[in-house]
């Protein structure tokens, strides 16, 4: 069965391929991105196992004995693996210039023996019908609006706003101009590498800065909590020229406002005028001009002769919906060899062009822009002479390479360069034809070259901070607070190590002098690979124990809901243990985050609009918010949704709205701490509070539901010693505080309904 799943973005599709791959005893699906393939990988190996699933990209071969399940990006996907179902994602990238030929391919013959699905934009019913006649086409409806904003000033952007920009000077110009403005930018374009560029999106998820500058890189492949796409050019160099982008294009990009049942909005940015009417009108109802012919290229390959080869790949198609792809970074890396003389008399039979072939394929990362002497074609060309020379390619030579690139000094168009060739490193690191590998210690050479990445990664991330991001607002946070509370209790480890009203909580000082345990040898991993959950301990510093050993730490991730683990290195332990280990305890934190959010309602729960908003933005913060922040969603909420958040738990209070289950001794502190949370902290500025249950007024950081508890006795005139107590502070300071209460913003919200009786807070609203 053939079956076409196309709609706008935001409509489900990926996940509802991936929900029916697992329904198969095997499976297969081809991404578009790296980051994406990742992604998905371990979401999959996390539900069904990392033995029974595999990851293929350019980069990463990851294939147990015996998968079940193939996470792939499309160039990568083994299709001599039979498999029942397979599934190609973003099938409208056949109309791309350069990679367009390869997703026309797996349009026309990748499939599965039992279900194949191919999954795009609806632009590509009509020519799907001329290529696969069979199909069954499936329209999906996107799960939200789009709506058109006009045009906006940089001072007037909406927060969770997303400014896009066609060039890496452009994006650093508009960050820099944010910066001045509004503290602080957080950057992605394409170049950067997936830990780098997560890095940067956890700043925007985390609500570090406000506003995210991007390239059209956040078109495709990246999830993130978007109200407002602002386009800041119109106009994109496509490689050949500069040209208007088409609407289509506009809609990709535009399409990553909103999220889930979340609506969103597009804009321009002054002095841009708004979009042309028609152009709106088509990105907010998603109706484009259908895609009429796709890239094509001759997959039947004469192999027998260089000139054969490149006759074969000057063939062009016999239907009219096709058009020859002639710009292929593969093709002309081939013309560009051809041309050397010793190149084609080692060129000289059927095993040798296939192997100059091969080489051709190796991705230029670095889009022929390198600051480095040798260019890409001179590195195929020396790959390729010495992989006839002997079976691998030389230690040495290797290793030069590689000493040139691990350094993190220089600005960043140096860093983006040296990161972009070590992409390349690890791409032949990692690949393998049928007969050998192009490296012998295959893996000790793709855990050196990642080693390099994360380092430069790590470097260029701290650089675009330094210049992007004002440094009061960075400093909201730190590595330990991206895991935020969820068991993800190490916030509260870091309250209680920082904040000396909070240090007298634990009883045996602090749990960040326990050191771990010493392993002699593996043997552990394997048992802690396949340990339940529940075996699993976070301490108050993040540290993740196991048995009293431990294992890793939980660190910034995607957001506050999407942790990272970092592996604590252990002797004996190799890199791919490593990596196992590391992809088991990123599933136990994404299922620790689960845990913690349990008490709200699920977003999707039939909710409407401004109730949805309210638990989002809930779960984004963990159980508690300022009420002030929450205006419009508060004064748009039914009373009957009202009444059904306030029987799931949810309090509606003065200062906050907030669920007091999530602000229990059990939610808020690590195990080592046996006592309530305290009321009331002096602010130590690297700590959010908010994340933590907290409101911070005046240098006080008061806890939600204490903070309504204040404001209640204030409400009845309690004497100045009875608030003190309350707060365990001085009656001066209480003073103080009760001042700098009255005049929090939050108090004039929403002015109460008067209810009868002394449990009208057991009732879900603040007395």
């Amino acid at each position: 069965m053939l079956r076409a799943l196309l709609g706008p973005t935001n409509t489900g599709k990926t996940h509802a391929a991936i929900e029916r791959m697992l329904e198969h005893e095997s499976g297969m699906i081809g991404l578009p991105l790296r980051l994406l393939a990742r992604e998905v990988y371990d979401r999959v190996s996390a539900r069904v196992g990392e033995a029974a699933v595999a990851l293929v990209t350019g980069e990463e071969k990851r294939i147990p004995p015996r998968p079940r399940h193939w996470v792939c990006t499309v160039e990568a996907m083994p299709l001599d693996v039979p498999v029942d179902f397979l599934a190609v994602d973003e099938i409208q990238l056949g109309t791309h210039r350069q990679r367009g030929h390869v997703f026309t391919q797996r349009i026309q013959h990748a499939r599965g023996r039992r279900e194949t699905w191919l999954l795009g934009s609806a632009t590509m019913r009509p020519i799907l019908r001329r290529l696969c006649a069979e199909a069954v086409i499936d329209s999906r409806p996107r799960l939200s609006t789009l709506s058109d904003g006009g045009s906006l000033a940089l001072a007037a952007l909406p927060p969770r706003s997303v400014v896009v920009a066609f060039s890496a000077p452009r994006v650093y110009e508009l960050a820099e101009r944010i910066r001045a403005k509004r503290g602080g930018a957080a950057v992605v374009i394409g170049p950067l590498s997936p830990r780098a560029r997560n890095a940067q999106v956890a700043l925007f998820q985390s609500g570090e800065v406000d506003t995210l500058v991007a390239t059209d890189a956040i078109g495709m492949g990246l999830n993130l909590d978007v109200d407002a796409v602002v386009f800041a050019d119109l106009r994109k160099w496509d490689g050949r020229e500069t040209r208007a982008l088409e609407d289509a294009e506009l809609a990709q990009i535009a399409g990553r406002a909103g999220r889930y049942h979340r609506d969103g909005r597009f804009a321009t940015l002054e002095p841009l005028p708004p979009l042309p009417a028609a152009t709106a009108r088509a990105l907010a109802q998603h109706r484009f001009p259908a895609d009429e012919r796709l890239f094509w290229r001759d997959h039947d390959l004469d192999l027998d002769s260089i000139d054969g080869l490149l006759g074969s790949l000057r063939r062009r198609p016999g239907e009219p919906w096709l058009r020859l792809a002639e710009d292929a970074d593969d093709a002309r890396a081939l013309m560009a060899l051809a041309r050397l003389p010793d190149v084609r008399a080692l060129a000289d039979r059927r095993e040798r062009v296939e192997l100059l072939w091969q080489t051709c394929q190796i991705p230029d990362f670095r889009q022929r822009m390198s600051v480095f002497s040798d260019d890409h074609d001179a590195l195929v060309a020396a790959v390729f002479r010495q992989l006839c020379a002997g079976p691998t390619l030389e230690r040495d030579w290797i290793d030069q390479h590689l000493e040139r690139l691990d350094r993190t000094d220089g600005d960043l168009d140096v860093l983006l360069d040296r990161m972009s060739a070590v992409r390349t490193w690890t791409y032949m690191a990692s690949h393998r034809t049928s007969r050998r590998s192009w490296v012998d210690d295959a893996a000790g050479w793709q855990a050196r070259t990642q080693a390099i990445e994360d380092r430069l990664s790590d470097a260029l991330h701290e650089k675009l901070v330094q210049r992007f991001v004002a440094e009061p607002g960075r400093r909201r946070g730190g590595a330990g607070t991206v895991a935020a509370r969820a068991g993800l209790r190490s916030l509260a480890g870091e309250l209680a190590a920082k904040v000396p009203a909070a240090r007298a909580l634990v009883r045996d000082g602090s749990v960040a002098a326990l050191a771990p345990a010493a392993a002699p040898d593996s043997a552990w991993v394997e048992a802690a690979i396949e340990a339940p959950h529940v075996r699993f301990v976070v301490q108050g510093d993040g540290r993740i124990w196991i048995d009293e050993r431990a294992v890793g730490r939980l660190v910034r991730g995607a957001g506050r809901l999407h942790p990272e683990v970092a592996v604590i290195d252990h002797a004996g332990v190799g890199a791919g243990a490593r990596l196992r280990l590391g992809r088991r305890l990123r599933a136990f934190a994404r299922d620790l985050v689960a845990e913690l959010l349990a008490p709200l309602p699920p977003v999707d729960d039939g909710l409407g609009p401004a109730a949805r908003g309210i638990v989002y933005q809930l779960q984004q913060n963990l159980g508690s918010c300022a009420a002030a922040g929450m205006r419009p969603q508060l004064e748009a909420l039914p009373p009957p949704e009202r009444r059904r958040l306030v029987a799931d738990g949810i309090v509606f209070g003065r200062l906050a709205v907030f669920a007091p289950r999530l602000l229990s001794p059990a939610a808020l502190l690590p195990p080592e701490l046996d006592a309530q949370a305290p009321a009331c902290l002096p602010v130590d500025e690297i700590i959010p509070y908010e994340a933590l249950g907290y409101l911070v007024i005046d240098g006080w950081a008061l806890r939600a539901d204490s903070a309504e508890d204040l404001a209640r006795d204030m409400a009845r005139g309690a004497p100045l010693p009875v608030l003190a107590r309350g707060l365990g502070m001085a009656p001066a300071q209480a003073a103080a505080q009760a001042a700098a209460l009255r005049a929090a913003p939050g108090l004039a919200l929403a002015p109460r309904r008067r209810r009868r009786g002394r449990r009208a807070g057991a009732r879900g609203v603040a007395p």
